[in-house]
């Protein structure tokens, strides 16, 4: 359905729905449905991270290696990799909002039966079925958030929202310590669960569906009933006709990012997150290991961890403001070539500590921090009808690199390379990222029709 002017006609009430969304004033409503998603994301943040919390415990009360819990934290990776490719589709086709609140309730049941668990296999294949609930809610978050968002607003908001799931993971650290000592390590579990089973009732009632999308799936009613809350001052009668700017298409999501233009600026994409998140999983998972056999005691290790954490959060917040002033490829460029000159000289100046979490810090900044605005760059780019495939796919292509990179990490710490040596190289997939960068400009600027923003 494409375009009309708001007054198109004085017999029929026409209302253009971005128009609506960009001159009412409702902060309420806005802060709610930010509420709501980024609470998704910090319960998403929280769980995902959960069985890193309680693996000792799990260890200690089963009898089990630390090599056997290896394949449930590849099965939560994997699941999550399969639902942020396969719900995100979903999306597309039924709703932002049903898939949100059906993987919310979904993986809070997967977290509830998991106190019950006694066996790895068993644990191995329920935290493979509750990544799939996992991976799908980012994706569909940011793209719920970006629909309800001005364009100059859009970025900022998408960006701040995904902070949810690295301060999921944070909070996740400090409610485990507390549990697990008074109530063990199934309390984790129960209240990893009860929490997002009691968002998922207050999304039920209170979570809005994207107008855009209902307008170009033909479900008016509907939109006119979401519509009625956001602005209640709209004069809406029967003869109220919605449109939007976009025009909807009846193709699979998938294909449809390969069309009109589309694909050259949809698989460097892909590859930008690839690399990327061979750093940033390396990283979280080999930086407090690697600083422990450093000479650091634990507790220092677990510092340099947290920095890498924090400086991501700072860097998600801050990178947006500069997105909506300097564009997506001068910030995202200046962001992964600096990742690189900070990741290489983690090694090098692992000995003084000062130096070392400046130097964390900057690398979290630019790959933590970085990862959320490649995601938005695939909301801001992708119309309404592959908002929620294309930053799935991103991601979920992207995850790929999240196995690769603590593999790949963890083998060349078996060959006993040094910090240098190591870091070096851990540089060199956030460089790629910085390259590809300068390769996505010169697809954009020769993209014609291929996307509906500028980067």
């Amino acid at each position: 359905m494409t375009a009309k002017p708001a007054a198109a006609s004085a017999s029929a009430n026409v209302i253009e729905v971005e128009r609506v969304l960009g001159e009412t004033h409702h902060p309420a409503f806005q802060l709610l449905l930010l509420a709501l998603c980024g609470l998704c994301l910090v319960i998403d943040g929280f769980d995902a991270q959960a069985m890193g919390y309680v693996a000792p415990s799990v260890i200690g009360e089963w009898h089990v290696s630390k090599a056997a819990l290896g394949p449930v934290f590849s099965a939560s990776l994997f699941g999550m990799l399969l639902g942020a490719l396969g719900l995100s589709v979903l999306a597309d086709r039924i709703g932002r909002r049903p898939v949100l609140i059906g993987a919310t309730f979904f993986f809070a049941l997967s977290m509830l039966v998991t106190p019950f668990v006694t066996t790895i296999p068993t644990l191995i294949g329920l935290r493979f079925v509750t990544g799939l609930g996992l991976g799908c809610i980012m994706p569909n978050a940011m793209a719920l958030v970006g629909e309800f968002a001005t364009p100059a607003h859009r970025v900022k908001r998408m960006m701040l929202v995904s902070c949810g799931y690295t301060l999921g993971a944070a909070i996740g650290g400090f409610v485990s310590a507390a549990l697990i000592p008074a109530y063990g390590w199934r309390a984790v579990f129960w209240v990893g669960g009860t929490v997002p089973l009691l968002l998922g009732l207050a999304m039920l009632a209170l979570l809005p569906e994207s107008l855009q999308f209902l307008v170009l799936k033909g479900r008016t009613d509907r939109a006119l009933n979401w519509l009625r809350k956001f602005n209640p001052a709209l004069p809406i009668d029967a003869a109220t006709r919605l449109v939007v700017r976009e025009k909807g298409n009846g193709g699979a999501p998938v294909a449809e990012l390969f069309r009109a233009g589309r694909g050259p600026f949809t698989l460097i994409l892909w590859a930008i997150s690839f690399m990327n998140l061979i750093d940033l999983y390396f990283l979280s998972n080999w930086l407090p290991t690697v600083m422990r056999d450093a000479g650091y005691s634990p507790g220092t290790a677990v510092i340099v961890g947290t920095t890498l954490q924090t400086g991501g959060v700072i860097g998600t917040l801050l990178l947006g403001w500069f997105i909506e002033r300097f564009g997506f490829v001068r910030v995202l460029f200046v962001c992964f070539a600096a990742a690189a000159v900070a990741v290489g000289t983690i090694g090098t100046v692992a000995h003084a500590l000062p130096w070392l979490l400046i130097a964390v810090f900057a690398g979290g900044f630019c790959v933590v921090g970085g990862q959320p605005a490649v995601n938005a760059l695939a909301g801001h780019v992708y119309p309404t009808t592959l908002r929620s495939t294309g930053i799935g796919w991103s991601l979920g292509i992207g995850r790929i690199g999240s196995v690769i990179g603590p593999l790949v990490g963890g083998q060349l710490i078996a060959l006993n390379w040094s910090n240098e040596s190591l870091f070096h190289a851990a540089a060199l997939p956030v460089l790629c990222s910085a390259l590809l960068v300068i390769l996505l400009a010169g697809t954009t600027r020769q993209r014609g029709p291929a996307t509906t923003q500028t980067v």
